[in-house]
């Protein structure tokens, strides 16, 4: 499986909610469902089954989040520089109505859709490998748009 770019902050925050999943949560919902099981009959007890439901969840997020964090490759934005767009750059950019978008590029898990897109994204691919005074065409459901990038920086 290939290695998937994230920043050093989105891994730390993975490894953040990793060890809250796997420390506080999943231990408190493993005695509720202890608990849950003392109370007898387990066929028609909506308490057991809401706990076996929620550590069944628990579980699933943290083989997910084990998943990211073996197939990562850390990226230190803050280290990076230039004038082409890559993982981690802040690109403002404007279509060709004059509207005005900035955002910054950066993995999957980190992204908000607004303003920070995935560099696997619609926007993002057409946006990598740019650099200032280029235009790329996107290719949206709405249609395609044609942007020029009128700055690319990595530090705020």
């Amino acid at each position: 499986m290939d290695k998937k770019p994230i920043s050093k902050q989105g891994f730390e925050n993975i490894i953040r909610e990793l060890k809250d999943l796997k420390e506080v949560q999943r231990p408190d919902i493993l005695k509720t469902v202890q608990w849950a099981r003392s109370l007898g009959d387990l066929s028609e007890n909506a308490d057991y089954s809401a706990a076996r439901e929620k550590q069944r969840q628990i579980d699933k997020r943290i083989q997910y989040l084990e998943d990211l964090v073996n197939n990562a490759a850390v990226i230190d934005i803050d280290s990076l520089s230039g004038d082409r767009v890559i993982f981690g750059a802040r690109v403002v950019c404007e279509d060709e109505d004059g509207n005005r978008m900035q955002c910054r590029i950066l993995s999957d898990i980190e992204s908000d859709g607004k303003q920070v897109i995935s560099c696997t994204s619609p926007v993002g691919r057409a946006l990598i490998g740019r650099c200032v005074g280029d235009t790329c065409v996107v290719r949206l459901p709405s249609g395609e748009r044609e942007y020029e990038i009128l700055e690319v920086k990595f530090k705020e």
